[in-house]
């Protein structure tokens, strides 16, 4: 059995990463979607394991101090973070594990996991992720001028993942191929696939 890889998308608010892994996950069932871990309280509807791990603030800075997180940041005074334990069970059971989240996020894993895979999603310019942002209707002017200079600095980190992915509109679909193909792509790489060799040697 060969080993799972870890795939990071990440990208700015606008990119359309969340529909894009959506699509992703539902049409090849073998991947699997790494499950975040919060010290929030859940939101009616929300299932433990489904949509987080809710666990409690002291749980989750043991886990940081035994190492325990692959990555983690804080939000209106919340931990939000990865799990190490289950990417790293699903990996060795053969899965590839698709991790959506922030820019700084994957920069702490791309320090820790050397054979990661960054997958960069971005919308084909700037007008169009502003046209996205505000076609949401759900945040304030102030909102959106703070995500347009985030997403500019988000960005001009593109260099430091392996591949940039650009999601037009109404192509969710198509997005998600292209970054299935990547996985596909990366599984043939000659470091993964030495035991060929002794086939003919």
């Amino acid at each position: 059995m060969r080993k799972g890889l870890l795939f990071i998308i990440s990208g700015p608010a606008g990119s359309g990463k969340g529909t894009v892994v959506r699509e992703l996950i539902e049409k090849h069932k073998e991947l699997k979607l790494s499950i975040s871990a919060t010290t929030r309280e859940p939101r009616a509807g929300e299932v433990h394991g489904v949509h987080y791990y809710y666990i409690s603030k002291e749980e989750f800075e043991d886990r940081i101090n035994k190492g325990k997180m692959l990555e983690y940041t804080t939000y209106s005074q919340n931990y939000y973070g990865t799990p190490e334990k289950e990417v790293s069970e699903a990996m060795e059971n053969g899965f590839d594990v698709i991790l959506e989240i922030e820019v700084d996020g994957a920069m702490q894993i791309k320090k820790k996991l050397e054979n990661s895979v960054l997958i960069m999603l971005t919308p084909p310019n700037s007008q169009v992720l502003e046209s996205r942002l505000r076609g949401r209707g759900t945040e304030k002017e102030d909102v959106i001028k703070w995500r347009l200079e985030r997403a500019k600095e988000e960005i001009k980190l593109l260099t430091e993942y392996d591949y940039s992915v650009v999601n037009n509109d109404n192509e969710a679909d198509k997005c998600a191929e292209t970054i299935y193909s990547i996985i596909n792509a990366e599984h043939q790489k000659t470091k993964y696939t030495k035991s060929i060799i002794e086939k003919f040697i």
